[in-house]
């Protein structure tokens, strides 16, 4: 018993716990009351008063105890326990195993189910099986005599043996009903706070995605100002080598924020799309043109796979693809410094388009898989961490899904499966 009572118990539930016992001591109470004006009771009325106010005087005693504050738990089984008692008694004054009134069992199962514990609730019903199998027991064989002489009714023993059993039966199936109601019921409120704590999160967050949208548009501006007045200054002055070479660095660096900047405006206020059917091949073409033609991708990178001959269509925004595209080229490409080779494969299913970005690079780190989805996280030099966190919002928008396998100075695969859309 004291090692039960250790389990947790919140406050509100005693409280609730002991309305509840006043509630269905008062039903009792006015029954009893009207049965009694009603001139033809079924069992005596003044014991049954007494008992009552029995009962009255213990939940006010709890109430004390509860006032208190302290050992929950302990409370809680003791209350089920002065509940089984006062049950037993109402039994036994109502009439034993000649009425139905053994019912009441149930509600203290219900009660240690809900205040306290799956196991409480079994213990209540194995307490309610053997207090009224006492109780049965004791009269049939008249080792308890019946409370009234009307009462003393003669069953057959097969008949007290058949109603003892489905007592106790109902008593673990009420309990067994009860555990896995109250324990779906404790999941779904778990689930609902975390549910209030995850919106919470994501409303402060998206505020401070629009202040920070808000923010970057003020830093452009000037920026753009700043580098545009820096070039005139470099064309029109005359500057010797390293201040020439400090004025290109002030461009180059301006340009990368300011390529920081829309990237950033790209993942926090993404602009509506224009959707239609578009050719992934010739997408992927065109960025693969862009980045031979920026440089990027040189002669130390070959480049393979079925993109070029697939044919793969797709009803989607094109900006979007070509986002996704360029992104995951760029981490393959700065993956493999010294060179190495990438493989795009485009392949078209029954429901759905996969797409396979692999390159022979570094590979990653458990640390960079678990945070390569996380704005401003890199796991490169120079890396904004905005791309990947890109990607995914624009595959998530799609409902598909992406999958990172890599390993290690063994290279990366990137595939992204995106449902068929009707057009």
């Amino acid at each position: 018993m004291i090692a039960m009572t250790r389990e947790k118990v919140e406050r509100k539930d005693i409280f609730w716990y002991i309305i509840l016992r006043l509630i269905i001591l008062t039903s009792i109470l006015v029954s009893a009351v009207v049965i009694q004006f009603a001139g033809a009771p079924v069992f005596p009325i003044v014991p049954i008063f007494y008992l009552i106010l029995v009962s009255y005087l213990v939940s006010a005693i709890f109430l004390l105890f509860y006032s208190w504050g302290k050992h929950y738990g302990f409370q809680a089984y003791m209350q089920i326990f002065f509940d089984l008692l006062l049950i037993t008694a109402f039994v036994y004054i109502s009439g034993g195993i000649a009425t139905s009134t053994y019912f009441l069992y149930a509600l203290a199962v219900i009660a240690a189910s809900l205040v306290v514990s799956a196991r409480a609730a079994f213990l209540a019903a194995s307490l309610s099986a053997i207090l009224f199998g006492l109780l049965v027991d004791g009269t049939y064989f008249r080792l308890i005599p019946y409370f009234s002489p009307e009462h003393a009714i003669r069953l057959s023993l097969g008949s007290v043996v058949f109603t003892m059993f489905i007592a106790w039966g109902t008593f673990f199936v009420i309990a067994f009903l009860m555990n896995y109601l109250s324990g779906n019921l404790k999941k779904a409120r778990n689930a609902l706070r975390l549910a209030q704590k995850e919106l919470i999160i994501k409303e402060r967050l998206a505020e401070a995605g629009r202040v920070s949208a808000t923010l970057a548009h003020e830093i452009r501006n000037p920026l753009a100002a700043i580098s545009g007045a820096v070039q005139v200054l470099k064309n029109d002055l005359r500057l010797d080598g390293e201040q020439k070479e400090l004025m290109d660095i002030v461009v180059k660096e301006s340009d990368r924020v300011s390529q920081s900047i829309d990237q950033f405006l790209d993942f926090a206020s993404p602009v509506k799309e224009v959707f239609s059917e578009v050719d992934l091949s010739g997408l992927l073409d065109e960025t693969l043109k862009m980045l031979r033609g920026s440089g990027e991708l040189n002669g130390t990178i070959l480049v393979t796979g079925n993109y070029a001959e697939s044919g793969v269509r797709l009803f989607a925004s094109a900006n979007q693809i070509k986002q996704v595209f360029w992104n995951l080229a760029k981490n393959a490409i700065k993956a493999m410094p010294n060179g190495g080779t990438l493989a795009i494969d485009l392949r078209a299913e029954k429901k759905s388009v996969k797409i396979a970005f692999s390159d022979t690079g570094t590979g990653m780190t458990d640390e960079d898989k678990a945070h390569i989805f996380e704005p401003f996280y890199s796991g490169f030099e120079n890396g904004r961490g905005l791309g990947m966190a890109n990607v995914l919002r624009i595959i998530d928008d799609y409902e598909g899904r992406i999958e990172v396998n890599s390993e290690l100075n063994k290279g990366t695969e990137i595939l992204i499966t995106l449902p068929l859309r009707k057009i």
